[in-house]
């Protein structure tokens, strides 16, 4: 188990230090975005990509992203939970990150459960990737061939409860089979290896690999997803390969709890207006995310679902050494 009092004095820091404010004056001071990655992370590169349209829907708002790596995403949402509910400090979260963090970080529940979710604005899937003309022509090629000798189809993933990471994990429990799952630092340096041919596959987020689906450099074995994505309708869903798998990323904006109820509503509109914006629209889809909304009352019920799911899969497959997490 983490130590509470170590990451609260580490949000206050982070919150604390003058440098946040930077362009910003005393009249208009910044909105903070905290991000729970390292600057030029995939997650970091994603918010930056965000922010220029929720200043545009959010009148007269100075947006800075303020950097919090962590406990794969745990030290971002612990500043937000600890800030001030003065609608100065915003999250880029998302799930199941959240519900994962709950599961796998006994004694945070509260500290984390004091989050208020505005609104979820981006919805990625996972996808399965592997080297252009390799052996594997579909997901039940790569799963018979890992019953058969799992040590010789190393699957690639990002952090260790990552999204990603924990999709492969509820693919292993679902077949049955053993996989040798082998976790990298990060999205990029999974793909990397899948580019490479030093794993057999890669789970990894549509948008990590969407250029290179594109380009030819990597080919697709499938998607974590019940239907087809429109802008690859040839990667198959792994529900049609027999693998009832739904595994998506959703993105969006929490605040502190306690917020004023008008702050809340005011980020809200903001939100839906992003999700409507054609740029963010054409954004998406070269990026490999679909704009949504989905409001934070239905995000939190969504979140309770996924929480209890992933207890049942940590309860036989826990992603963290068992005292660690």
């Amino acid at each position: 188990m983490i130590r509470r009092r170590v990451f609260l004095a580490g949000a206050s820091s982070l919150l604390a230090t003058p440098a946040l404010i930077g362009r910003a004056s005393a009249d208009n001071p910044a909105i903070r975005l905290v991000v729970g990655g390292p600057a030029g992370s995939a997650v970091d590169q994603g918010a930056r990509s965000f922010t220029p349209f929720l200043e545009r829907h959010l009148p007269g708002a100075r947006i800075e992203v303020v950097n919090a790596p962590g406990e794969v995403g745990l030290t971002a949402l612990l500043v937000v939970g600890t800030a001030a509910p003065d609608g100065r400090t915003l999250g880029w979260v998302s799930t199941p990150a959240l519900p994962a963090r709950f599961v796998d970080h006994p004694g945070m529940e509260q500290l984390l459960e004091g989050l208020t979710l505005v609104g979820a604005v981006e919805r990625e899937p996972i996808a399965v990737v592997t080297q252009v003309d390799g052996p594997f022509g579909s997901i039940q090629d790569l799963i018979a061939r890992s019953s058969e000798n799992a040590s010789s189809v190393p699957l690639g993933t990002p952090a260790t409860g990552s999204a990603p990471h924990l999709a492969t994990l509820k693919l292993q429990a679902m077949s049955g089979t053993s996989l040798n799952i082998v976790a990298f630092p990060s999205a990029a340096a999974a793909r990397q290896a899948a580019l490479a041919g030093n794993v057999a596959a890669a789970f990894l987020p549509l948008g990590a690999v969407v250029e290179y689906l594109r380009a030819g450099e990597l080919t697709g074995l499938g998607i974590a997803a019940h239907r087809r994505v429109g802008a690859f309708p040839d990667l198959t869903p792994l529900h049609d390969a027999g693998f009832p798998l739904s595994s998506v990323i959703q993105r969006g904006i929490a605040i502190p709890g306690g917020c004023a109820a008008e702050t809340v509503m005011k980020i809200a509109v903001a939100l839906q207006a992003v999700v409507v914006d054609p740029e963010f629209t054409a954004q998406g889809r070269d990026s490999g995310f679909k704009p949504i909304w989905l409001t934070g009352d239905d995000w939190s019920a969504q979140i309770v679902g996924e929480r209890a799911s992933l207890a049942r899969l940590w309860s036989t497959e826990p992603w963290f050494a068992v005292g660690l997490g």
